[in-house]
């Protein structure tokens, strides 16, 4: 298993790789998020998006991408930490992080084979789908029923 350290890359790093050997996006799966406050619902999700390929790519929202969705405060860890702790499972194989408030730009410079989301979206909801679709990239649906989010922990640790 490769340690985190080497599972952490820049996303132009990502696509030279994925040139060199195209066959690699066959089973790749992109999984994006937050991960602030890393919780049981973050490893359902991912362990479900691993099981829809061979390989999972994680990518990260910036800490001004979560600023601007989530708000003054967020993110509560820092980019390096959230993407060091997500590289740390084992059913991740990279981690990457982006500027935008959509991941939409980065299905179209990585081109993986699917795009899963969790359980708070439907496949019909996903903002991103009509973009995926649009390059041939499968989107689903995983994880356990929405019943754990970071801004609850969060409003209860301030209670």
């Amino acid at each position: 298993m490769k340690p985190p350290e080497e599972k952490i890359v820049a996303v132009a790093a990502l696509e030279a790789r994925l040139a060199r050997a195209p066959g690699k996006r066959q089973g790749l799966v992109l999984a994006n998020g937050i991960f602030d406050l890393f919780h049981v619902g973050h490893v359902r999700y991912l362990e479900g998006a691993k099981r829809e390929g061979t390989s999972l790519l994680v990518a990260l929202n910036s800490d001004a991408s979560a600023r601007r969705l989530k708000g003054e405060g967020r993110p509560l860890l820092p980019l390096a930490e959230r993407m060091e702790i997500v590289a740390a499972l084992q059913c991740v194989d990279w981690v990457t992080s982006f500027e935008e408030d959509s991941v939409e730009a980065l299905l179209g410079r990585i081109l993986p084979a699917a795009h899963a989301k969790g359980t708070d979206y439907t496949v019909e909801s996903v903002p991103e789908r009509a973009a995926a679709a649009s390059l041939g990239i499968r989107t689903v649906i995983v994880g356990d029923p929405k019943r754990h989010a970071t801004s609850d922990l969060i409003d209860r640790i301030r209670r």
